[in-house]
């Protein structure tokens, strides 16, 4: 076995200071009845939390001549740690329930849905799985409108009734919004809509631009400038006793076509292997009975300093994913791989989209763990 990789993992600091952390903290100064504050939010009587895909908080802090508005509000920020893997569906799901992936169950891009063989991809979802099933605790939006306030999630139209919504974010009052000017009104209206409100507004298109172009690029630069005039329009809408707060789902990082490892290309990362799911940055890797160490033993071999690899075992007493249900071990894969450095884990043939994108995300480096905590308002 080679040796593991020089610098040490990033791994979230769950209870203190993740995504799940935040969604509990806002909570809590909404004065929902037994949430816990650990990030110490101050109280509000209305909360607006603009979620940007794909904005860590070191590329925010490495462009402040694109995004001026956010970068003052860096100097006062803080970065948070997402949580493992550091992807849209375990950062949603964190984000919509205040619980770590660990506990609400949604484990990566891809997962096994165990026992049946197959694997569900979170942001595409699979009708046999029931979304309620499938993460059935409450989430952040229920809990906030049993305590008289009101919830409401702006985003894109077509996530409306996805099965990653309806399994991480059930309970908000949608308002579709399909452009940056629509999300701004949408949200606004939103909070003048009751006295006490939790409003999310999520926009996806930096990190859109950052898998097809990279976040090293002239594209994703001037798409930061658009995503810096939206929270500067949002904070010009705020009603008064109204806070808002902006943080990101995870980073990302580029990655050369000369550091992609191509499982489908390598016999000894293929033998044993059931099921290949996560996604280039994050693995899961699900062995054929009894071929567990073997593939533990084999994934380690091929790509020693390049990634992280675990035992499921070892990446739950880790702390990888935070306290484990044992209910959602098996989804867990036998093996896991967290990439090192620029590495990415690619399967040109089984996945030839996700292959080929420059930016990608997912592991426990800084650059895809730490997003930024932003806060405007009277304090």
């Amino acid at each position: 076995m080679t040796d593991e990789p020089r610098t040490p993992p990033t791994l979230p600091s769950y209870g203190e200071g993740t995504l799940a952390d935040l969604a509990s903290s806002l909570l809590c100064s909404l004065r929902v009845p037994r949430e816990r504050n650990p990030l110490g939010l101050p109280e509000s009587a209305r909360v607006c939390l603009l979620i940007v895909d794909g904005l860590g908080w070191e590329l925010l802090r490495s462009h402040p001549a694109a995004a001026p508005f956010l970068a003052e509000l860096a100097t006062s920020g803080r970065p948070l740690t997402a949580g493992f893997p550091s992807t849209t569906v375990t950062s949603l799901a964190s984000l919509g329930t205040g619980r770590p992936p660990g506990s609400h169950g949604m484990l990566g891009y891809q997962v096994a849905v165990p026992g049946t063989g197959r694997l569900l991809n979170g942001l595409r979802w699979d009708h046999r799985v029931d979304p309620m099933a499938w993460q059935p605790g409450s989430t952040v939006y229920e809990r906030a409108a049993a305590a008289g306030i009101g919830a409401f999630r702006v985003a894109a139209g077509a996530f409306e009734k996805t099965g990653l919504t309806r399994a991480a974010m059930r309970g908000a009052a949608y308002r579709p919004a399909d452009s940056m000017g629509a999300l701004v009104a949408q949200a606004g209206a939103a909070l003048r809509e009751t006295e006490r409100a939790l409003v999310t507004v999520y926009v996806r298109d930096l990190d859109a631009t950052g898998h097809v172009f990279g976040c090293g690029s002239d594209a994703w630069y001037y798409e930061l400038g658009h995503v810096d005039k939206l929270a500067e329009q949002l904070a010009s809408v705020l009603p008064n006793d109204t806070l808002l707060y902006v943080t990101a789902d995870h980073g990302m990082v580029d990655i050369s076509p000369a550091n992609r490892v191509d499982v489908d290309a390598i016999a000894e990362l293929r033998k044993g292997v059931a099921l290949l799911g996560g996604e280039p940055r994050a693995r899961h890797v699900y062995a054929e009975p009894g071929a567990a160490a073997d593939v533990l033993a084999a994934w380690r071999d091929v790509l020693g300093e390049r990634a992280w690899v675990v035992s499921r075992e070892e990446a739950i007493s880790d702390g990888w994913f935070g306290p484990v249900d044992p209910a959602v071990t098996e989804r867990i894969g036998d093996v896991v791989a967290a990439a090192a450095g620029g590495t990415a884990i690619v399967a040109m043939q089984a996945e030839p989209r996700e292959s080929v994108l420059v930016g990608m995300h997912g592991s426990l480096t800084t650059a895809e763990q730490l997003v930024p905590l932003l806060i405007h308002g009277a304090m």
